[in-house]
């Protein structure tokens, strides 16, 4: 049997989700730091980033008369309509200037199909489309996985949940992640964690 070996994913430190962006998540850019400094404790380190074509369905902008923040019923589901945010190539998709991203093993980018967003670093919102995370774990033989970024209640909390669906041993470092909290959703999703099982350090 394989040795437990431990991944670190660091989900979507983006300048965008970074104060000044276009979805500044308050605080965003204080978890860089913090984040630095534990790479070097896991085995194998994944950074996601959301990955939208300019026209993606989950803007705002591609629904008239509708507001950002409003939702909206996709064929997934119930789906947050968003400001524009993290466009491929476009300077808010990219990796804040602190974060150490020489030392990622693996980027997963997400989001990039037009019709369907993906909070999760595992599946897309459908809950069927994989990114291709999994697969790599196993591969790498990771059987504990420990989530830091942005935000805790959207991209942290499902990627961790979809985590504990999948049988890794989860934790959720919630001092390296700051939170959106739109209508109460982060102690909402920090229930639905501890209910799933996953550790949630505070």
């Amino acid at each position: 049997m394989s040795a437990t070996r431990s991944a670190l994913l660091v989900i979507d430190v983006q300048n965008d989700f970074c104060p000044g962006g276009a979805l500044a998540v308050p605080d965003g850019d204080a978890i860089v730091p913090g984040i630095n400094a534990i790479l070097d404790d896991f085995d194998v380190r994944v950074f996601t980033q959301d990955w939208h074509p300019a026209d993606h369905l989950s803007f705002a902008s591609q629904h008239e008369g509708l507001e950002p923040f409003a939702l909206t019923q996709m064929p997934y589901g119930e789906q947050v309509l968003w400001p524009d945010h993290c466009v491929i190539g476009s300077s808010g998709a990219a990796f804040h200037k602190d974060l150490n991203t020489d030392a990622a093993d693996l980027i997963i980018r997400k989001g990039f199909r037009r019709t369907v967003d993906s909070y999760s670093a595992f599946f897309e919102n459908d809950r069927e489309t994989p990114t291709g995370l999994h697969g790599a774990l196993s591969e790498l033989n990771v059987n504990s996985v420990t989530l830091t970024g942005l935000a805790t209640d959207f991209c942290v909390a499902y990627s961790a949940l979809d985590a504990a669906r999948l049988g890794y041993d989860v934790t959720v470092d919630t001092r390296l992640c700051r939170a959106i909290d739109l209508n109460q959703s982060l102690n909402k999703s920090l229930l639905q964690l501890e209910l799933s099982k996953v550790r949630v350090c505070r």
